[in-house]
């Protein structure tokens, strides 16, 4: 964004300037962004008169503590351990699980309603949050687990392990209003990547001893496979969340090319795209849904490569550069599928991670050019606010 030296003065009725909550001491700037002129204080200013959401983790954390410590004392706990069924490990995932999604909801909420984030479908809410929450969800036990190994045994007295249980729930609280009230398009790419990278490597690791890279990629959703469960289900939450950010960025992209006809083609490929990699979780590779797989799989293939050809005439503004790092991703991907066909090298498991880490990184650099376009144009004007 673009800032400029001319100040400018603009003379408000009175009404508005308490609908609003401004001042003519508060510093405010002027955008046109999208087609449209964008009125709003400072950041510094936003900040400010927000400051007492940032007190709420800290007494949200605070209330959470003294219920827990009270339930401690009703219970007889005097001691304990960091981890096991009933420990601080348990009450930390637990509450700070639940507290996490229930904080970050009614902040998205609320910003939706402000409109201090970018415009996101309602639809996409329960995947957005189910996501974070994923996360959360992981990031606490992993936490708990290092911390297992770390420490192992390890048990405290009643008061040293609130004052860890409130340090915990109130990095929580923080963390989910922080991710509700700023969150965007690149928010969404990083939370998709998170979430899948993590996801596979988990599954990945349970299956370590089944020695699942001797077989292919596809062996980790099997009913071969241990907690094949967990391979499905993150294919089908990033699916999901795919969907949900392809939503996003053309809604934004919307009111900056209305009507293009390129754009909705560019945006029902990569839906497809996002229900394609849904149905590989769906059906995974027993033998009964074989067939299906393979075919999802084919199509993922076709609908990647589909893309990269039609970028060419499909996104606004192409770059020369982007262009042909796409047709470089192309003949790495023919490349390798050819390689493993005809010669059988790579093998077929490296040529599935190796495909998909290929394809996948394309995508995400495809939203961070439409990311581009969204954000290009925009100019801002320091504003002096008059009242009546």
């Amino acid at each position: 964004m673009k800032k400029t030296d001319q100040a400018l003065a603009l003379h408000l009725p009175k009404a508005v300037c308490e609908q609003l909550g401004i001042t003519p001491e508060t510093p405010m700037e002027m955008s046109v962004k999208n087609g449209r002129l964008v009125l709003q204080p400072k950041l510094a200013a936003r900040v400010s008169a927000n400051r007492f959401m940032w007190l709420l983790p800290l007494v949200v954390s605070l209330v959470l503590s003294i219920g827990v410590y009270l339930y401690w004392i009703t219970q007889n706990i005097h001691s304990l351990p960091l981890s096991g069924d009933i420990s601080l490990g348990s009450f930390v995932i637990g509450v700070g699980l639940v507290a996490g999604v229930i904080i970050f909801a009614g902040f998205f909420i609320q910003a939706q309603r402000a409109k201090t984030v970018p415009r996101i479908y309602w639809r996409n809410f329960p995947v957005i949050t189910g996501a974070l929450a994923i996360m959360l969800g992981l990031a606490l036990v992993g936490g708990f687990w290092l911390l297992d190994q770390l420490f192992p045994g390890a048990s405290f007295d009643r008061l040293t392990a609130i004052l860890i249980f409130w340090l915990f729930l109130l990095v929580v609280a923080a963390f989910m209003m922080q991710a509700a009230v700023t969150i965007d398009t690149t928010m969404l790419s990083n939370l998709l990547l998170v979430v899948i990278v993590s996801g596979m490597v988990i599954a990945m690791a349970t299956n370590n001893t089944r020695r699942w890279w001797q077989h292919n990629l596809s062996f980790l959703g099997t009913n071969m496979a241990s907690q094949a469960w967990q391979f499905n289900v993150t294919l089908i939450i990033s699916a999901l969340l795919f969907v949900a950010l392809v939503d996003t960025l053309f809604v934004a992209l919307e009111e900056r090319y209305p009507r293009s006809w390129k754009l909705w083609t560019m945006r029902i490929m990569l839906t497809l795209i996002g229900a394609d990699l849904a149905c590989i979780g769906i059906f995974p590779n027993n033998a009964a849904s074989h067939l299906l797989h393979d075919q999802a799989a084919g199509m993922l293939v076709f609908l990647v490569a589909g893309l990269i050809v039609g970028c060419r005439w499909l996104l606004p503004g192409v770059t020369q550069e982007f262009l042909w790092s796409s047709y470089a991703v192309a003949v790495a991907l023919l490349a390798l599928n050819f390689g493993f066909r005809w010669f059988g090298w790579p093998s077929l498991t490296s040529f599935e991670i190796q495909a998909f880490v290929l394809a996948f990184g394309w995508v995400l650099v495809l939203f961070g050019r439409l990311e581009t376009l969204i954000n290009q144009g925009s100019q801002t004007w320091d504003v002096q606010v008059l009242d009546d």
